[in-house]
C-alpha cells in the first residue's frame, strides 16, 4: 500500500463503528501472532537437536502454549523452540517484534514500553533478554589487518541496592586521575573489512594475561596486529606468534600508509556517542550493550525478524 492509500485507510477507519474496530483489532493481533510463531517455529527448523542432551533423534509432541512442542528420544525430555534461550518463558508474545523495532531504533525503556503496550519493568527485562541473545553470537575470526586499543568507562553500579563504594552524583567523575581500578577497561579489535570483536576485561588498565584470555582466540594467525604504543600488545604478540606494528601516537604519528589505528578509534566514538543517550550504563549489563551497538553498527540485522531469529540463537552466517 502507498502513502497515499494508507492515508485515505487511516481516514475510513473513524468511519467504523465499534463493533468493526474490535474486529479490526482481532484481525490485527491474530496477524501479529502467526507471523512471531512463524520466526519461532523457523527457528526450530535450523534446530536440529536436544538442548537438554544434544541428542538428534527427535520427535513432534503435541502443542504447548500456542507452540510446536518436541520429545527427545534419547533423554525423554520435552522442549520447544525457546526452550535453552534467553527468551525461554517470555510472555506477550505478538507484541515482540513491535519492541525488536524499538530495539533497531535505540528507544528508551520508557518509551519503547509506551510504544508497545507494555510496563516500563516489563521493557526493561525484554531489553536485557534479547541483547543476551545478541551477546550470545559465535565468536567474529579477524583476518587481513586487524586494529586493537582500549577505550575506558567510569564503573557504574547504577540500580545495586547496596553499593561497594561510597555514591556519586551521576555523569560524576573518578577520584583518581588517569587510568586506575574506578575504570572498567574495553578492549575492541577490528579488522578492515568491519568484522569487530569487543571484550569487557575488567577494571584498570588491560593485561596480557586478559588479551590471551580474549584477544587470541579471534585472531588469525597470519594477522597483522595494529597497535598504539602500549608494550602489553607488543608482549602479547610476541607470544602469541602474531605480526604486530604500533603506531606511536604520543609522538604524534598517526598513520604509516596502511598501519594506523583510526578505524578502531572511529568506532569507540560512535560506540560513546550512541551510549549516551542511556544517561548512564550499569557495568554489569555493559556486555549486552556492546552486543547491542555492534549490530547497530554492522547492519546487517535490519529486521525485527532478524533480531529475533539472532536473540533465540539463529545467526546467519
Amino acid at each position: 500500500m502507498n502513502a497515499r492509500n494508507f492515508k485515505e485507510f487511516l481516514l475510513e477507519l473513524a468511519l467504523l463503528s465499534r463493533v468493526q474496530r474490535g474486529r479490526v483489532l482481532e484481525m490485527l493481533h491474530a496477524a501479529s501472532v502467526n507471523k512471531t510463531v512463524e520466526v519461532i517455529e523457523a527457528i526450530a527448523t535450523a534446530r536440529s537437536s536436544c538442548p537438554h542432551c544434544a541428542g538428534i533423534a527427535l520427535y513432534r509432541h503435541g502443542n504447548s502454549h500456542g507452540l510446536q512442542r518436541y520429545r527427545c528420544r534419547g533423554c525423554g525430555k520435552t522442549f520447544n523452540a525457546l526452550t535453552g534461550t534467553p527468551l525461554a518463558r517470555l510472555r506477550q508474545r505478538p507484541r515482540w517484534l513491535d519492541y525488536l523495532d524499538c530495539v533497531l531504533d535505540a528507544t528508551s525503556v520508557r518509551k519503547a514500553a509506551d510504544i508497545v503496550g507494555i510496563h516500563r519493568n516489563t521493557s526493561f527485562l525484554w531489553r536485557h533478554r534479547f541483547l543476551t541473545g545478541l551477546g550470545n553470537a559465535p565468536p567474529k575470526h579477524l583476518t587481513g589487518i586487524a586494529e586493537a586499543d582500549e577505550t575506558f568507562l567510569l564503573e557504574s553500579e547504577k540500580g545495586a541496592r547496596h553499593l561497594n563504594r561510597p555514591p556519586r552524583k551521576r555523569g560524576g567523575k573518578a577520584g583518581k586521575r588517569g587510568i586506575s581500578g574506578e575504570q572498567v577497561c574495553i578492549v575492541v579489535a577490528r579488522d578492515r573489512t568491519g568484522q569487530t570483536a569487543d571484550f569487557v576485561t575488567g577494571k584498570g588498565p588491560v593485561t596480557k594475561r586478559q588479551l590471551h584470555r580474549d584477544l587470541a582466540p579471534v585472531l588469525d594467525q597470519d594477522v597483522l596486529l595494529v597497535t598504539d604504543g602500549n608494550a602489553v600488545y607488543r608482549y602479547f604478540a610476541l607470544e602469541a606468534g602474531i605480526t604486530h606494528e604500533a603506531v606511536n601516537l604520543r609522538a604524534g604519528i598517526r598513520t604509516r600508509g596502511a598501519v594506523h589505528v583510526q578505524n578502531v578509534n572511529a568506532y569507540h566514538g560512535r560506540f560513546h556517542q550512541w551510549l549516551s543517550r542511556f544517561n548512564g550504563v550499569a557495568t554489569r549489563y555493559l556486555r549486552n550493550y556492546l552486543a547491542w551497538r555492534q549490530v547497530l553498527d554492522a547492519k546487517k540485522l535490519d529486521s525485527s525478524t532478524a533480531l529475533l531469529k539472532a536473540a533465540a540463537g539463529l545467526f546467519n552466517r
